[in-house]
């Protein structure tokens, strides 16, 4: 009896060994099969310079520096009654562009507004030049002012000026260094000091402003 019974007894634990060990090899197939991705996933980092409508010139000044104008040829040369100039802004690029006939004609380091929720506090679309405009102001509730001041802007909130200044007058070394690499302002568009000046003394009223992204 014993001997009839061992046989069977022995085969079942067998095959009882076997199920176990097949479950315990195939659950961790499964559980890396299921979190193993597909495909391969390739992240590309887009940079400022891939957002800017023109390459930069040759002359434009390395390393930027604010002080100066942003390339080394002198400003061009705007006829008081000319119409075919247009300012085109690269918010991501943090550029500014001069067009005459759509042309690129000169290029300038520029600082927008700060991008939240991948929006910029800087309005996109189309303007024009105010008759406003300025050497110097100051917001107390931003305890920020600029030089150099031109209005694009109908209620005069937003301006073209230079880096900005501290409630002393004197400039934001911190905010400067942003010009040409990163965003910065509230919604204004910062410049160089003599590039700001040059728009100021130059850009004539009614003048088109386009401001993008990209």
């Amino acid at each position: 009896m014993k001997k009839s019974l061992l046989k069977p007894l022995t085969f079942c634990f067998v095959i009882l060994i076997c199920v176990i060990s097949l479950a315990r090899i195939s659950m961790p197939q499964t559980q890396e099969k299921a979190s193993r991705p597909t495909k391969k996933e390739t992240i590309v980092k887009k940079t400022a310079a891939s957002f800017r409508p023109y390459q930069d010139p040759s002359d434009l000044r390395q390393p930027y520096n604010w002080c100066k104008s942003s390339e080394r040829k002198p400003y061009p040369k705007i006829k008081s009654l000319e119409n075919d100039i247009t300012i085109r802004v690269s918010l991501k690029g943090n550029r500014v562009y001069i067009l005459r006939n759509n042309q690129r004609i000169y290029t300038m380091l520029a600082s927008g507004g700060v991008f939240k929720n991948g929006k910029s506090l800087t309005p996109t679309g189309t303007f024009h030049i105010q008759d406003n405009r300025g050497e110097s102001f100051y917001n107390p509730n931003l305890n920020e002012g600029a030089n150099n001041w031109t209005s694009w802007d109908k209620k005069d909130v937003y301006l073209f000026h230079s880096v900005p200044t501290k409630d002393n007058g004197k400039y934001n070394l911190k905010e400067a260094k942003k010009l040409g690499k990163q965003s910065g302002s509230h919604g204004c568009i910062r410049l160089s000091v003599p590039d700001s000046a040059w728009i100021m003394n130059n850009i004539r009223t009614g003048t088109k402003v386009i401001i993008k992204n990209n």
